[in-house]
């Protein structure tokens, strides 16, 4: 399984995961507000497989998901459960990315690539 199918299933995983935990609260347009909060976790999930920070993934996978958190949590003004549940599930996906990572066979960093050729 490539990075980025890995990405796509960590977004649909938290997700859904965060959509889950939403639906017993009530919001004034409560579809808009699930929509806008699966498509904030789906973002965190996808990134953070993807991104290449030189600190160790769950701290990667956390700063991640603090910053893509950040602007829902301003705008709600709810900033513990957002940042919250952004900062923790980043961590773990973040965790996780670095354990398939490491699984892979050896990816060929284009930063330490020869260009003069």
């Amino acid at each position: 399984m490539s990075l980025l199918v890995l990405g796509i299933l960590c977004g649909l995983a938290f997700g859904t995961l965060d959509v889950l935990l939403m639906l017993p609260l009530e919001f004034p347009d409560k579809p808009t507000a699930l929509s806008a909060a699966f498509a904030s976790r789906f973002a965190i999930g996808f990134l953070i497989p993807m991104c290449r920070i030189p600190v160790p993934p769950f701290i990667a996978g956390a700063i991640v998901g603090a910053l893509v958190s950040l602007p829902d949590a301003i705008v709600t003004k709810s900033y513990g459960p957002i940042l919250i549940s952004g900062l923790v599930g980043g961590t773990i996906i973040g965790w996780v990315a670095g354990r398939w990572r490491a699984s892979l066979p050896s990816v060929v960093d284009s930063s330490n690539m020869d260009t003069k050729r």
